[in-house]
């Protein structure tokens, strides 16, 4: 039979790697919302102009919300979901490897959009820091023959 200090130990675990989960969710969402709503404030940092630049860039905010499904779902039990906790860790780190890529292709006179880049680059980072410290705390809450993933 398990302790009540043990349950609410394991209670406690679970609820901070929510709690890393929520922080990645809810600064991923910020910038969806920034950049969908007000995608104006953002079209000179990518050299993007007029109205095609700026439903380019509403176009990624609207991106960025979508992606986040598996952040939510990881968000209301990372327990049970922990594919999708696992599927937001890749999501986020394909995220920063393909960041990496484009910015090396882009020529040191472009500035504005390096810095651009280089900021997702550290955003995405963190979050991918977040998700692994909460796929950890997930992965020493679950005995090693419960778990599938």
């Amino acid at each position: 039979m398990i302790s009540v200090l043990h349950t609410r130990r394991w209670y406690r675990t679970e609820n901070l790697a929510r709690l890393l989960v929520a922080l990645v969710l809810v600064s991923n969402l910020y910038a969806a919302l920034g950049f969908f709503f007000s995608p104006q404030a953002f079209t000179a940092a990518y050299e993007l102009v007029g109205a095609p630049g700026e439903a380019a860039v509403a176009g990624f905010g609207l991106l960025f919300a979508m992606w986040q499904v598996p952040y939510l779902v990881a968000l209301i039990n990372p327990l049970k979901q922990k594919l999708s906790l696992v599927e937001a860790l890749a999501m986020q780190g394909l995220g920063v490897i393909g960041e990496t890529f484009i910015l090396l292709r882009i020529p040191p006179i472009h500035t504005v959009l390096r810095s651009g880049i280089s900021r997702f680059i550290i955003f995405d980072l963190a979050g991918l820091t977040l998700l692994a410290v909460s796929l950890l705390i997930i992965n020493r809450i679950i005995p090693e023959n419960e778990s599938k993933i």
